[in-house]
């Protein structure tokens, strides 16, 4: 019998794969602008960006809010 699936769009995703993907997506600047934390606006890797996030819950938050966004309907 198979595990039950998780509810969670989080469940399996690192913060490295959230920060990796919308700095793909968005392009840094526009993640600087809908989060506008240093670390997106002023020379962004995600190696700075990880740091922050790991220490700053609020904006671990808001970040990982804008992926769950970002995701497509589930069908």
């Amino acid at each position: 019998m198979a595990a039950p699936r998780s509810n969670d769009p989080l469940h399996g995703i690192t913060l490295e794969q959230i920060v990796t993907r919308l700095a793909g997506e968005l392009g840094w600047a526009e993640l600087g602008r809908r989060i506008p934390v240093r670390c997106f606006l002023f020379d962004p890797s995600v190696k700075s960006s990880l740091t922050f996030l790991r220490k700053t819950p609020w904006a671990r938050k808001q970040v990982e809010a804008l992926y769950v966004r970002s995701l497509p309907p589930p069908q």
